[in-house]
């Protein structure tokens, strides 16, 4: 993963002029500024760091395949962008493994990659994993439950309060359920037992 330094006077002058040289644009980079002090009485000089978004992609994969062939599996990989965010998706001899149960593997791949990127450029980089399209599928069974539910708040007037969840999946409870009309949610509870209310709007 290429480490890429720059120095001026103005930042968006050294990002433009970065983009210019190499034909990216801001959104294919991460960047970190910091400001320099030339010396005595000589003012200072703006310093950027900067990451092609492409390297480390590229390096969240190559770190992946190596923890996932240590559990004795083969992995190939997809890198998708999907609305405004890019997803890893892995592929595998045992993707049930790289799923773990509830998607609890998958989410502690995640968390370790976005940690090891971390620590590797100082910068907190989002990183989006899935395994085949357990993610997309398993969203898409969340929000029909929530408007399932929804349905059931509406007819019979009687708050619900669902099954315990992460806050990924609270979060596609909230999104799925913005829009439909007469009923409310909110999230309750205190971690790892906090679940999505669906309740009537009077």
């Amino acid at each position: 993963m290429e480490k890429i330094v720059k120095k001026g006077k103005d930042i968006d002058s050294i990002l433009e002029e970065f983009c210019e040289e190499t034909g990216l644009t801001k959104d294919d980079i991460v960047y970190k500024d910091s400001e320099q002090k030339k010396g005595l009485f000589k003012g200072t000089v703006n310093e950027v760091t900067i990451y092609k978004k492409a390297d480390i992609y590229s390096y969240a994969k190559e770190f992946l395949k190596e923890i996932v062939e240590k559990l004795g599996l083969e992995v190939s990989f997809e890198t998708k962008k999907q609305e405004d965010k890019v997803i890893i998706r892995m592929y595998s001899d045992n993707n049930n493994i790289l799923i773990g149960h509830n998607g609890n593997t998958l989410r502690a791949l995640e968390t370790i990659v976005k940690q090891k990127i971390q620590l590797e450029t100082d910068l907190y980089f989002m990183i989006f994993l899935d395994v085949e399209n357990y993610k997309d599928k398993k969203e898409a069974r969340i929000k029909r439950l929530a408007r399932q539910i929804a349905r059931e708040v509406k007819r019979t007037n009687i708050e619900v309060k669902m099954e315990n969840m992460n806050a990924y999946e609270r979060r596609i409870v909230h999104s799925a359920l913005t829009k439909f009309k007469g009923v409310s949610t909110k999230s309750e509870g205190v971690e790892p037992n906090r679940h999505v209310v669906i309740s009537p709007v009077k």
